[in-house]
């Protein structure tokens, strides 16, 4: 697979962002592609879309929890800032899939690993986030396996 196909996306729409003046835009696009440069020089090399994808599947998550912080201490401002940054990192990921579909995968891979409770939550997490990296949230699938495992299953 060749990588940089995505970085070579935030630069061009970075350009564009510029010449459109969009300030929201283009300072998300920037750490964006910090994030893609610190990532590069961690692997001392050219990075996988599979591992550009993880990195702002990471920065997704940091924005999700910045949101959830300000929620919670009153800031709505900033945590609509937070939401406008995140629907513009979420526009670079794959199609996020929806609660019934993780659920209905996370029961096929509890009976595909033969998880019977909640000390085998690992296996099913591991299987998950690997077959669906940047697709799934990890907190939701957690949450959704942690249910069933602890559910009808011990």
């Amino acid at each position: 697979m060749t990588g940089n196909v995505i970085n070579v996306k935030l630069q061009e729409d970075l350009k564009t962002a510029m010449k459109e003046k969009d300030k929201l835009r283009v300072s998300t696009l920037r750490m964006m592609l910090s994030e893609m440069k610190n990532a590069q020089l961690e692997e001392r090399g050219e990075l996988s879309e599979e591992k550009e994808l993880s990195v702002l599947t990471s920065y997704a998550k940091k924005r999700r929890e910045s949101i959830k912080g300000y929620e919670q201490g009153g800031r709505d401002n900033l945590a609509e800032s937070e939401r406008k940054e995140l629907e513009i990192v979420m526009a670079y990921l794959p199609e996020q899939m929806g609660e019934k579909e993780i659920r209905a995968e996370v029961e096929r891979m509890i009976a595909e690993t033969g998880a019977s409770g909640p000390q085998d939550m690992g296996k099913v997490m591991g299987q998950m986030m690997a077959k669906f990296k940047g697709r799934v949230d990890g907190g939701v699938v957690k949450t959704i396996a942690m249910e069933q495992l602890r559910g009808g299953r011990e």
